[in-house]
């Protein structure tokens, strides 16, 4: 395919806009390169851009230098028929060799691309000690609608950044290859980007913080002051949430139990659309009947929600509910101090009208068990213990001690399981990532992995309480192993990025890049805990190390977090968080998780672009909910499950859009919700917030 060259332009100087025309690609070189003299500090960062034709078609370029750091280059082609044509790319050629490489996604082929579905922060980053280089794609051009999908790719190897038109299928779950067919219509096909370099050491240090600033000023921020992503008050959909698990939805959403002689009770793990009392067929229960106490679905961390509501609007029985899940959360056995994730029942298969459905035997079959989210089982009954699952629980222990009611049980338990954890710390500061249920001793995977971080919040938190030295000697011992081996290189490996529903990898990638990409397989929940530990380690110390490499961390995570409204979203997904760079998601539940921590930061750095950030994070917590609150998701809803009516106010999916696809008709809706990581996590976040920055300014 014939290529173009378009020759780079920056400087204050030549604040201008140019347009470029050419009759065909042989001619295009050396008249540019005369007529667009450069300035010398530029030709360090671009060698060249390079474009393809549209057919025979050479368009016209447009480059405007937006300030003396940022170019906008445009291409806009004029066609009198429609044209066939699988590819179009525009590619940027750095005139270095980048040491640090950044993309939204992974494309460890050439036949893969980042499909414009998994645009949330858009931008592509290449830097070495010198420069940053970062492209970023119009996204007002692409919130116009374009005749075909937009992809970025990132390719290390051949040191290209890329935009460009293809079709495209999923790969895997969830990574995206080129297809053929990509047809534009007869008229004008637009596209372009932004082209930054940055030289200061603010950006070397932290190549992340540009383009953030530029996308949410750009995009995101006018949208926020418009109301987005929601604009009701969110103590309504609070009401909503406690309404649906208590009420509407109590016989299969709540359960209680006893436990040695003991009343306990807590929303169960995960219902699904078939529990709905408005469906008209039977009940079939999505997965083993149970409850969670790990770090995604916490019923301990949604009891501490529950908590604050029931105090402040008094009342007395959903205070009661929340004291039953505590009082769950401490009957957990311990063994030598560690602890259990999980209590499930024994399930089996019933026969109605010649159909199976899967049922629980109830909680008189009760077992303890850990999180089958790993790399050994897939039996939660035989699954290893987890260390970040433990340090988590221990953590809201610790926390609800703190800020709730001193109950000095749980200071005792969470005591004891730290006093277990001191002795499994290796002599280069991690913690190991499971350990054998039977011998205590660590396993195969994660010994050396950012979910350390989380053990070090948890035994910094327990400093804190007690006093006790030894916590904060062993919790910024272990931050300061993820600062030297993990933040720089990127490495955001924990048990969510290999076994979970995106398992791409997990045979043979742990602890290694994608070579084309230059990059790990990476997740930003642990981009999360590790930004929340060093917060606390720059709290307690003083020392600004820890905030510099706290706020690189939570700005890489914030690369993850929607700036814009898509016009192929269906639903509302500015400030929603995507997951990892291997799968789909927009709107996931651990926005919920995120916000207070994204507020904490702007509350010390006087960040506005923070504030409006963590706050839209949390209202996006909020979007997925089928209410009247929400009328575009609901009639999202609506089309998946007409059945649906107001005893359903309240149903969360977890995420949207989760198998790389949307569209009008309801795709991307899911069918289930889990109380602990859906409805019930994002109530508890805007009690705690509410409690903590008072109500949305």
């Amino acid at each position: 395919m014939m290529m173009r060259i378009i020759y780079p332009i920056l400087g204050m100087v030549m604040a201008f806009t140019s347009v470029l025309h050419a009759q065909s690609a042989r001619i295009t070189a050396l008249p540019l390169q005369k007529e667009l003299k450069l300035p010398a500090s530029f030709e360090t960062a671009v060698e060249k851009i390079q474009y393809d034709l549209l057919e025979n078609e050479n368009g016209e370029s447009r480059i405007e230098v937006v300030d003396e750091n940022c170019l906008h280059i445009q291409f806009i082609f004029s066609t009198d028929k429609a044209v066939k044509q699988d590819d179009w790319q525009v590619s940027v050629t750095p005139a270095f060799s980048p040491s640090f490489h950044w993309a939204p996604h992974l494309t460890p082929t050439d036949r893969h691309i980042i499909d414009q579905h998994v645009f949330r922060s858009p931008a592509l980053i290449m830097a070495d000690g010198r420069q940053v280089i970062t492209l970023i794609p119009d996204l007002d051009i692409m919130k116009k609608g374009t005749p075909v999908r937009w992809y970025l790719d990132l390719d290390a190897e051949g040191n290209r950044l890329v935009l460009g038109m293809s079709n495209s299928r999923v790969d895997d779950h969830v990574l995206f290859v080129r297809e053929p067919g990509a047809e534009y219509p007869a008229g004008e096909v637009e596209i372009g980007f932004y082209l930054m370099v940055n030289r200061d050491e603010p950006s070397l240090k932290n190549p992340f913080r540009r383009p953030l600033e530029f996308l949410w000023k750009r995009w995101g921020h006018g949208l926020y002051q418009d109301g987005n992503p929601v604009d009701a008050d969110l103590e309504r959909y609070v009401e909503h949430t406690y309404n649906w698990a208590f009420n509407s939805w109590a016989e299969n959403v709540w359960q209680e139990f006893e436990l040695n002689g003991n009343k306990v009770g807590a929303p169960v793990f995960i219902v699904n659309y078939t529990q709905s009392p408005n469906y008209p067929g039977e009940v079939n229960e999505r997965e083993f009947r149970s409850v969670w106490n790990q770090a995604w679905f916490s019923s301990l961390r949604s009891a501490g929600g529950l908590y604050r509501y029931a105090k402040r609007t008094g009342n007395t029985d959903l205070m009661e509910k929340a004291l039953l899940t505590k009082e769950l959360a401490l009957s957990f056995p311990q063994v030598e101090g560690f602890f259990y994730g999980l209590i499930g029942t024994e399930m089996h298969e019933v026969e109605i009208d010649g159909k199976k459905y899967n049922r629980s035997k109830g909680w008189d079959t009760h077992y303890w068990g850990n999180s089958n989210r790993n790399p050994y089982t897939w039996n939660a009954a035989e699954s290893p213990f987890h260390i970040l699952d433990m340090s988590w629980t221990a953590l809201l222990m610790l926390r609800w001690y703190d800020e709730l009611e001193k109950d000095e049980r749980l200071l005792r338990y969470a005591e004891q399981y730290a006093g277990s954890l001191l002795g499994i710390q290796s002599e280069s500061g991690f913690f190991p990532g499971w350990l054998d249920l039977h011998t205590l001793q660590p396993m195969a995977h994660l010994n050396e992995s950012p979910e350390t971080s989380m053990s070090a919040t948890f035994l910094l938190k327990l400093y804190e309480l007690t006093g006790k030295q030894e916590y904060k000697e062993v919790g910024l011992k272990a931050i300061d192993a993820i600062i030297r081996d993990v933040i720089p290189s990127g490495r955001w490996e924990d048990f969510e990025t290999y076994w979970s529903c995106s398992r791409y990898g997990s045979d043979y990638l742990v602890g290694k890049k994608v070579a084309r990409n230059d990059m790990y397989k990476q997740n930003n929940f642990s981009m999360f805990w590790t930004a929340e530990a060093l917060l606390e380690s720059y709290r307690l110390t003083g020392d600004r190390r820890y905030l510099e490499w706290g706020q690189r961390t939570l700005d890489e995570m914030l690369m993850t977090q929607a700036s814009w409204q898509p016009p192929y979203m269906y639903v509302n997904v500015l400030g929603g968080f995507g997951v990892l760079n291997a799968d789909g998601e927009w709107n996931d539940s651990r926005q919920s998780l995120f916000s207070e921590l994204i507020l904490q930061y702007g509350k010390l750095l006087d960040s506005d672009e923070y504030n409006e950030r963590g706050w839209a994070a949390l209202k996006a917590s909020f979007v997925m909910m089928y209410s009247p609150l929400n009328p575009v998701t609901k009639a999202q809803w609506e089309k998946v499950y007409p059945f649906f009516g107001k005893e359903d106010y309240g149903f969360m999916m977890e995420n949207y859009g989760h198998g790389g696809r949307t569209n009008a008709e309801g795709e991307g809706m899911g069918e289930f919700t889990i109380y602990d990581w859906g409805n019930g996590a994002a109530a508890e976040a805007y009690n705690r917030i509410l409690d903590k920055f008072g109500k949305i300014k």
